[in-house]
């Protein structure tokens, strides 16, 4: 199965695809702001794909609970610098990680290949520019809601995508962890992927340290959740999950790897 997006592709079924995250923002809850600076946001991002990410995805607004939401000029005015340096020293496919139309322009028009999109609205104006630029859109479910709520809403920009002309082939689902939802419903949706993921489409996990993980795990600092993560991710794997956005690529990597080849002895 292949997820298209500008002049790339990526191959999501025969093998765990890691989106590695790069928060270009100063209360992030996972780092702390640790990347805010260009230098260390780019040297963070070409440490992770030297470590075998296969997208980055760059933030540049918390979404945190709690968050303080900043504006779209300010979003772009922190991704910008960082974006335009990554994209001239690799060729690696790279998301913004906004909400926002007027970010996911610019950020296409100087190089970008996915909108990650957490905001859960099927706009019009973000799928014609998706549909501008033939980028990859991530659909999330952002709201509080069981499988059979998850499933529904992706049927649902589903075929808001194909009515806004939007290739299905550049479209990728995330059920949404830990944005409205409660523990409970974190843990129904990790245990129950093929409940609500759509054939023929790359399903996403966004859930590395958040607050699901703390609470199973008994952690509460955010970057010893690793162990933690990598046992969400490999039931997410098992279960038919596709693609995993991470903090720690070198250990999630060693770990979704060997999940993906026991997946193959199962009978």
């Amino acid at each position: 199965m292949i997820w298209k997006f500008r002049d790339k592709k990526i191959e999501y079924s025969k093998k765990p695809v890691l989106m590695g995250i790069v928060n270009i923002t100063p209360d992030s809850f996972s780092d702390g702001g640790k990347f805010f600076d260009k230098k260390s946001a780019v040297d963070h991002a070409l440490k992770l794909i030297e470590q075998g990410a296969d997208i980055i995805d760059l933030g540049a607004q918390s979404t945190r609970p709690d968050y303080c939401e900043i504006s779209p000029e300010e979003e772009w005015k922190r991704l910008f610098p960082v974006l335009k340096e990554l994209r001239e020293k690799t060729e690696i496919p790279i998301s913004v990680d906004t909400y926002f139309p007027f970010v996911a322009e610019k950020a296409l028009s100087v190089g970008a290949d996915i909108i990650n999109d957490v905001s859960g609205n099927l706009s019009a104006e973000m799928a014609r520019i998706i549909k501008k630029y033939g980028a990859g859109w991530v659909i999330m479910h952002s709201k509080s809601g069981s499988c059979r709520e998850v499933y529904d809403f992706f049927i649902e920009a589903e075929n808001f995508c194909k009515k806004e002309n939007v290739d299905e082939k550049s479209i990728c689902f995330d059920m949404g962890i830990g944005f409205g939802k409660s523990y409970e419903q974190n843990l129904e949706l990790i245990a129950n992927i093929g409940e609500y993921k759509l054939k023929g489409y790359p399903l996403l996990v966004g859930l590395s340290r958040k607050r699901v993980i703390a609470q199973s795990g008994k952690q509460k600092e955010p970057e010893k959740r690793i162990f933690g993560n990598i046992a969400a991710h490999t039931v997410s794997l098992l279960g038919g999950a596709d693609i995993f956005r991470v903090h720690d690529i070198e250990n999630e990597k060693q770990g979704l790897e060997t999940a993906s080849e026991i997946k193959k002895w199962i009978k």
